[in-house]
């Protein structure tokens, strides 16, 4: 995997556990227009599961990727998977404004779907969704992958349950990304096809913020966007902010951006710092910057007893997938239950409302 590259982000981790058997949870892939679908399959793969085949519009992008995972079969139309009475989930990455249609088409045919985030780039489009999902009893998850994919982040959400660092009070994330503007393709820097960038990489912000602080629902009191240096690419949004404070009492504040620097080895160091009533955490998801030689995915704890430095990697695996997997074979809901899934993605499109100079709804 090529560090700088986060379109493409897809770890791997000897430490995954596999909860099925050969055969036993046949999946596809379907519309690759971002490369997060290759951590989302990667990750499926690692716990078991047998992707079948895949579609999209652009035959060579999926004989490409077809290939890349083995010598896939390719699909020759969306419905022939739809069709496919063995097929149980749909993975999918398309332009973000199409997810949603493409989610309630999966859903109707009675499969589950597992899309990129941000899931929706309109609250009609989550309103929609959350109507298929009550008729037809399937679900409707999103990779949120800075929590569920890198083993710091999610390792950090068990601490924080096992009562690490006492009850949570506020969480403080940075997400700085790298933009590589000749590698993206048109739809990233139109607006209304990825939705803002609070919509977009916030909604990964957000979906942190709910599971560790535990909150159901939360309020936006700030938010802000802007274009700062990229004046040739008047759609895109390289910076936005959000303040939010949760039903619990919890408050959040998260700044993403496209800045991050071109020396860093890694396409985002992203951070979260979290306070609790008994402690403090640091989660470094991407690389460490305090260690020789430099790591990824370490937790920095201080509690009442001391401080702990928690390594992560190769240590944690990714046990979202296998989850999301027994979620579906089982109908439970270990994973992520969909009322958060879905809250996550709505506070995102709310505070990308707020910095648009929207009330919120």
């Amino acid at each position: 995997m090529n560090q700088r590259d986060g379109m493409n982000y897809a770890p791997e981790s000897a430490g995954t556990e596999k909860v099925v058997g050969p055969g036993e949870f046949p999946f596809a892939a379907a519309f690759l227009d971002h490369g997060h679908i290759n951590g989302q399959v990667k990750g499926l793969l690692e716990a078991g599961g047998e992707c079948r085949c895949v579609y999209d519009p652009q035959p060579e992008r999926a004989k490409a990727f077809a290939e890349k995972f083995g010598g896939l079969k390719v699909s020759e139309s969306f419905e022939e998977i739809l069709e496919d009475p063995e097929i149980q989930l749909v993975a999918g990455a398309a332009v973000p404004s199409e997810r949603c249609g493409i989610g309630l088409r999966v859903l109707e045919a009675g499969k589950d779907y597992f899309t990129d985030k941000s899931p929706f780039t309109t609250l009609a489009q989550l309103e929609q969704a959350k109507e298929a999902v009550e008729r037809t009893g399937r679900k409707y998850m999103c990779y949120y992958s800075e929590r569920i994919h890198t083993e710091a982040g999610f390792h950090a959400g068990e601490l924080i349950r096992q009562g690490a660092i006492g009850d949570i009070l506020q969480v403080l994330i940075m997400a700085p990304h790298n933009l590589n503007k000749p590698s993206r393709p048109d739809w990233f820097f139109d607006k209304e096809k990825y939705g803002g960038i609070l919509t977009d990489i916030g909604s990964h912000q957000f979906e942190q913020f709910l599971t560790y602080t535990g909150a159901k629902d939360a309020k936006v009191r700030f938010a802000r966007v802007a274009n700062f240096a990229n004046a040739d690419k008047p759609g895109l949004e390289d910076f936005g902010e959000a303040s939010l404070e949760a039903d619990n009492g919890a408050s959040c504040y998260c700044r993403l951006d496209w800045f991050n620097p071109k020396g860093l080895r890694t396409w985002g160091d992203g951070r979260t710092f979290i306070l609790g009533t008994k402690g403090t955490m640091e989660v470094r998801k991407y690389i460490d910057l305090t260690s020789e030689p430099k790591e990824s995915q370490v937790i920095y704890l201080v509690d009442e007893e001391g401080e702990k430095r928690i390594p992560c990697a190769g240590k944690v695996g990714f046990p979202f997938f296998g989850q999301l997997i027994r979620d579906i074979l089982d109908r439970s809901e270990t994973a992520m239950t969909q009322d958060h899934c879905f809250k996550a993605a709505e506070l995102a499109m709310r505070a990308q409302a707020v910095a648009d100079g929207c009330k919120p709804a």
